[in-house]
Parts: C-alpha cells; sequence; structure tokens
C-alpha cells in the first residue's frame, strides 16, 4: 500500500500548488492508495473553510488534517461535525466540535485510520497527547492495521518521543506544525514510518509562508504589523510511505519537494 502525506499548505499559493503538483506527484511515484492533506493553513495562512477543503478534496486529498488554527475561521463550524474526512487534534480539552481520528476506505478497498493530535510544548493547553493516543488505539483495532498519526507539534524533542512512543503500534508518525521539512525520514526498529517534519506546501521565498518583510520589521522593531502571506518559490513538500498490506508495518517512507515552475 502506497500513501502520500502532504505538508501544511499555506494560502493561495499553497492551494494551487496542491492543485497542479499533485498530478505530478501522481505521474512521477505512479497510483497512490491515499493522499493526505494538511490543511491547518490554507486559508489565508490560520484555519481552513468549507469551500477550501472542498477544494482540497477535488485536488485528490481523501483526508484533511488540521491543528491549533482549526477554528481561525467560524465557516468551520459550519462543517467539521458533518464531514469525516475533516479532523482536528483529538486532544483537545473537553468535549468540541469534530472528530480527532478519520477511519476512509481508499482506493485499493482498504481502511486507513488517520489520527489527528497536537503537542503540549510552546503549544496551546492541549491535553497529553500519548494518552490521547492510548484511549484513540484500542478504538481502531477492530477497524484497520493501516494507522497514520499527524502530530502537529512544535518542539523537535516531543515529535522524536511520539515517534518512539507509537512505535510499533500504528503504520507511521508525520509531524507537522513548522513548516520546514527535515532530513531524518526513517523507519523505527517497530515497522513505524517517522519523520519529524514533513514541511510545508507554500511560498518557500518566505518566512514559514508569510512574506519575508513583514516578519523582519517585527523582529527588528517589536512593532506590530499585519502578516500577509508571500507569494514566490512555491513548492509542495510531503512524503511516500510504504506499507506492508500484510502486516501494517511501513516499509519505506521518501520525502519530496516539487516546485511550481
Amino acid at each position: 500500500m502506497k500513501l502520500a502525506f502532504i505538508g501544511d499548505v499555506v494560502g493561495k499559493p499553497g492551494r494551487r500548488a496542491i492543485r497542479e503538483l499533485v498530478p505530478q506527484l501522481l505521474n512521477q511515484v505512479g497510483q497512490l492508495d491515499a493522499i493526505v492533506i494538511n490543511g491547518e493553513n490554507s486559508a489565508g495562512f490560520r484555519g481552513i473553510t468549507h469551500r477550501i477543503f472542498q477544494e482540497l478534496i477535488r485536488a485528490g486529498a481523501d483526508v484533511v488534517t488540521t491543528g491549533n488554527h482549526v477554528w481561525a475561521q467560524q465557516d468551520i463550524f459550519r462543517f467539521i461535525d458533518d464531514d469525516d474526512r475533516i479532523t482536528r487534534p483529538a486532544n483537545y480539552p473537553g468535549k468540541v466540535p469534530g472528530r480527532g481520528f478519520s477511519v476512509v476506505t481508499m482506493k485499493d478497498g482498504g481502511r486507513l485510520a488517520v489520527i489527528n493530535l497536537a503537542g503540549q510544548l510552546f503549544m496551546a493547553a492541549f491535553d497529553n497527547p500519548f494518552q490521547a493516543l492510548d484511549l484513540i488505539l484500542p478504538n481502531l483495532e477492530a477497524e484497520t492495521d493501516f494507522i497514520l498519526v499527524d502530530f502537529h507539534a512544535e518542539a523537535t524533542s516531543e515529535k522524536i518521543a511520539m515517534g518512539w512512543y507509537a512505535d510499533g503500534r500504528v503504520s507511521a508518525v508525520v509531524g507537522t506544525h513548522t513548516h520546514v521539512q527535515t532530513a531524518d525520514e526513517r523507519i523505527l526498529p517497530g515497522g513505524t514510518a517517522y519523520i519529524t517534519d514533513v514541511g510545508m506546501t507554500g511560498p518557500h521565498d518566505s518566512v514559514l509562508g508569510i512574506q519575508s518583510d513583514l516578519v523582519l520589521k517585527n523582529f527588528t522593531t517589536m512593532l506590530p504589523s499585519k502578516f500577509q502571506v508571500a507569494s514566490s518559490n512555491i513548492k509542495m513538500c510531503g512524503v511516500i510511505i510504504q506499507i506492508d498490506e500484510q502486516t501494517g508495518k511501513s516499509t519505506s517512507i521518501n520525502r519530496f519537494q516539487l516546485s511550481l515552475l
């Protein structure tokens, strides 16, 4: 089984990259059984709307994950309870709209579970993501052996710890949120594919997708500035993961970066 996970889509440039580069990716790697996209920043850098969610689905996404900005657009409350192809972090405290994991039927007829978790270090006051994983996994055992975790977190140490904690229990743990693709992809001893961050889909001549001059003004003067999404050097970043159909364990993980000309 082969799936793609595509990193945080930033604004209109990121959405354009998805539309134009997903077909190019398919030409390069062949048929994919599933595509998962993090849409956390797809609506003007923060959040997602129903229209944009549908745009990502039409472009090939089977599941759209989010993160700490999931509630940034009011439109999210209109549809997050009604469509199981979008997730929010499962470890939000209390009862909140939406779902923290999704199980979808892949193109080959198999079932893929996608769990969405958020980190605690340097983030909002989320519940413990490790305990949240423990609570979710028993619910999925009867449904599928193919489980992917999107861990939306700031700290490298917390992401690596999650990889080791989940090793042998899920097919893959992929990090999102920091927008910089890391070069540490590997298969852990228990058969779990891991990468600290899959990277950003959007304008890379920027500071994490934002116009660099606006960010520099903020850093050098401490004066507030209204951030705007940059527009140049647009790339789509992500990973291709191969999973053994008999065991649910991963056999390879390879990162990619595709550029718009």
